[in-house]
C-alpha cells in the first residue's frame, strides 16, 4: 500500500437526528450514512450522529491512500468541530474497525462501543481478495460486484424476497465511486488491529449475523474473547448486514446495551 496521508475532518458533512447521549454510527463499505435508516428509532434515546466516509456518499473521494488510523483520527476531528466530547460508537464492518480504532486511541471520547459484523484482520486470503475487489471496482464499478456482495451480505431467502434493504444496497452501490471503493478496500486489506484490542477498555457489545462466513463468525469470538468485559451476541436469520436483514433485533441490543 501507497504512503497514506491524514482525512480532512472539514469534507465531513454530519447528519444529526433525536435528542439524549450522543450515538455515532459508522457504515460499511460501499454504503452511506442511510445504512442505519432503519434504526432512526433509537432517536428517542439517543442524539444519532452519522456520516459518509471518504469516497461514499456526500463525502469526496481522498487524493491519497488512507488507513483506519486516519478514519479513527478523521472521526475524532469531527466529533471536536462537533463540540461532542464523549459519545457512544456503533459501526458495522468497515465502520466497526473504525470503532475499534477510535475506541483504543481515543478513550477519553468513547462511553460504550457496539462492532457489528467486523474483525480486527482479515484473513491471509481476505486480504488477496481485496485487491482483486479494488480493481474489479476501478475498472468496472461497484456495482458490478453485487452478485457476490449479496451472497455475502445477506441470507438467501431474505435477497429473493428483494425487500427494500436489498433495494438500498442495490441502489446505493450503483452510485458508489470505483476510485472511492477501491481506496477503502486498500485500507481494509492493510488493517491490523489486533494489538489494539487490550487497549480497549470501554464496556462493548459485539453483534454478529449467525450466517456469517466462517472467518467473521471467529472474528466475534476473537473480539468477544480479547477486549475486556465484551458481551457477544449472534443474530439468528442474518449473514453479514446484520443491521439491514434484522433491524428489530439490533436495535433491541443496542437499546438494552446502551441503557
Amino acid at each position: 500500500m501507497s504512503q497514506t496521508r491524514p482525512l480532512d475532518p472539514a469534507t465531513i458533512r454530519v447528519h444529526r437526528s433525536g435528542s439524549g447521549p450522543v450515538l455515532v454510527m459508522l457504515h460499511c463499505l460501499g454504503m452511506t450514512h442511510h445504512l442505519w435508516d432503519g434504526l432512526h428509532g433509537l432517536g428517542d434515546r439517543f442524539t444519532l450522529l452519522s456520516y459518509d466516509l471518504p469516497g461514499h456518499g456526500e463525502t469526496p473521494v481522498p487524493d491519497a491512500p488512507y488507513g483506519i488510523e486516519e478514519l479513527s483520527a478523521q472521526l475524532a476531528g469531527v466529533l471536536r468541530r462537533e463540540g461532542v466530547s464523549r459519545a457512544h460508537v456503533m459501526g458495522i464492518s468497515l465502520g466497526g474497525l473504525v470503532t475499534q480504532c477510535f475506541a483504543a486511541t481515543e478513550p477519553a471520547m468513547v462511553d460504550r462501543i457496539v462492532l457489528c459484523d467486523t474483525t480486527p484482520r482479515y484473513t491471509d486470503e481476505a486480504r488477496d481478495m481485496w485487491a482483486v475487489r479494488a480493481a474489479g471496482a476501478r475498472k468496472d464499478g461497484p456495482a458490478s460486484l453485487l452478485p457476490g456482495i449479496e451472497k455475502i451480505w445477506f441470507t438467501e431467502p431474505f435477497v429473493a424476497q428483494s425487500p427494500p434493504a436489498v433495494q438500498l444496497v442495490r441502489d446505493t452501490f450503483r452510485a458508489c465511486s470505483g476510485e472511492g471503493y477501491a481506496l477503502a478496500c486498500e485500507a481494509l486489506a492493510a488493517a491490523e488491529l489486533r494489538p489494539l484490542a487490550p487497549r480497549i477498555k470501554a464496556p462493548a457489545l459485539v453483534i454478529c449475523g449467525a450466517e456469517e462466513r466462517q472467518a467473521f463468525l471467529d472474528a466475534a469470538r476473537w473480539l468477544g474473547g480479547n477486549i475486556n468485559g465484551a458481551r457477544l451476541e449472534f443474530i439468528q436469520n442474518a449473514a453479514h448486514a446484520s443491521v439491514l436483514e434484522q433491524p428489530e433485533r439490533v436495535e433491541g441490543l443496542v437499546r438494552e446495551f446502551l441503557g
